[in-house]
């Protein structure tokens, strides 16, 4: 499949001062099959080095054990030499190093520093699926036994972050054509005919209900079988719940956090959709489980948007700890947890009947993937925008809706803030209200707003 974080690969690979490579993102997002699969064999074709360090016990031994009196090894001219003869091969600026997995072999981050200084011309790329939460135990201990075992190489490195498939990968992937138009008509301000935005809607409704999953998308794509992509996403859910059980502190974080994952679409799903700590436990509140919603977080497996109230001051801040929504990282395994009907998503006339929060789910994914933080505000008597966004040194309210109107919300909100500019993201068709300065923007076209909200082009 194709996806479009190669091309930040690609520049990462051809800037000048290039450093280490750091790619985070959470379980099976796809970050090796970017790595290797597709950057490694089509940038350097039978001269990369992948190195598995959950699997490859002895140079994951090598560098927790093989210093002197059994010490970590960070010496970047020690671990070239040792793959060099391990590969039989001459490692030089022509070979590209990968090492995966780095959450099981942490010193392997700390070399990074001394790849930087002492061979910057050699590409390195590492990632990890739970690498900041294994350096943020490894210094919590630190700290605790004032030992300085590990060192974090600050400024050693370079960075991105890997989504699940967004739908732009997905119609990319999906229908190459239709991608095209989709993109044209956003572009030149137009409608699609009916014929094509049907399409296009379909498409959206088949995206969230397999997900951005590479292993579930794939597929999909392969086979046209919504069951065996929904079947992979089950045990998807079910691998990221016994991921608690592994990296986490305490029994009683491990709970909280698998309710908290478990209980996302019944949250959002109430009239007040903002997170309630008494749903996780009796009586706690949210200091109670701030520890396993960070975890959530450092994980990248939630997304925690923040509310704004009446006044909106720029640039955004949250309000307070206290009042924030919760979304998941994937629709498709926010459309299992929402227990919806698979066959609604199929049938015409039970479309219309989908909860609005598939899509409000959707946008925030959408906007998380683009690097955009999530807040949402919250004016009087219940009047609300799902999310705000900065674009051009000004906030421009969201509002995510399955067809309705935007206008009391957005009448709300002129009443304590200056809006030259509000979106909605719908079904309906592409179109602009030049009174109210409502720019309606289809589900389907999201990616593209989004992406010129990122680049501050609205």
């Amino acid at each position: 499949m194709d996806r479009l974080a190669l091309q930040e690969l690609i520049n990462w690979n051809n800037s000048i001062n290039r450093k280490p490579l750091m790619i985070y993102g959470a379980r099976q997002v796809g970050k090796s099959y970017l790595m290797k699969d597709i950057f490694a064999e089509n940038y350097y074709k039978n001269n990369y080095i992948y190195i598995d360090l959950k699997k490859d016990n002895e140079f994951r031994d090598f560098i927790l054990y093989g210093g002197k009196d059994k010490s970590s090894i960070v010496d970047a001219k020690t671990i070239i030499e040792y793959l060099s003869l391990r590969a039989m091969k001459r490692i030089d600026e022509s070979t590209l190093i990968i090492f995966d997995e780095a959450q099981e072999c942490l010193p392997i981050i700390t070399a990074l520093k001394y790849f930087k200084q002492d061979f910057p011309r050699i590409p390195v790329m590492i990632s990890g699926s739970m690498v900041r939460i294994k350096i943020k135990r490894e210094q919590q201990n630190d700290r605790k036994h004032k030992d300085e075992s590990f060192f974090f190489p600050v400024g050693g490195y370079s960075k991105i972050t890997i989504y699940p498939l967004t739908f732009e990968e997905f119609l990319l992937n999906y229908n190459n054509a239709l991608y095209i138009k989709v993109r044209e008509a956003y572009l030149n301000k137009k409608i699609l005919d009916d014929s094509l935005h049907q399409m296009a809607m379909d498409a959206l409704y088949t995206y969230l209900l397999v997900g951005g999953m590479p292993e579930s998308v794939s597929m999909y794509l392969k086979n046209h079988d919504l069951l065996e992509a929904r079947r992979n996403n089950i045990n998807l859910f079910e691998d990221y719940l016994s991921d608690m059980d592994l990296y986490q502190a305490s029994k009683e974080s491990i709970v909280r956090s698998k309710i908290i994952f478990d209980s996302i679409y019944t949250q959002l799903d109430k009239d007040q959709k903002n997170f309630k700590s008494s749903l996780v436990g009796k009586n706690l509140k949210t200091r109670d489980i701030r520890s396993p919603l960070d975890w959530l977080n450092l994980a990248n497996i939630v997304y925690e948007s923040k509310q704004v109230k009446l006044v909106v001051s720029y640039p955004l801040k949250e309000e307070n700890d206290y009042n924030y929504r919760l979304y998941l990282f994937d629709n498709g395994l926010f459309t299992y947890q929402s227990k919806i009907n698979m066959a609604n998503f199929i049938d015409s006339n039970a479309k219309n009947t989908l909860s609005g929060l598939l899509f409000e789910n959707y946008i925030a994914s959408e906007l998380k993937a683009n690097g955009i933080p999530l807040f949402f505000w919250k004016g009087k008597d219940d009047y609300e925008f799902e999310f705000l966004v900065e674009c051009n040194n000004r906030i421009i309210p969201i509002d995510v809706k399955k067809s309705t109107g935007v206008l009391k919300s957005l009448k709300k909100y002129k009443e304590n803030n200056k809006c030259d500019l509000a979106i909605k993201f719908s079904q309906n068709n592409y179109g602009y209200d030049e009174v109210n300065k409502i720019l309606t923007v289809p589900l389907y076209q999201a990616f593209m707003a989004i992406k010129d909200i990122k680049e501050s082009k609205l």
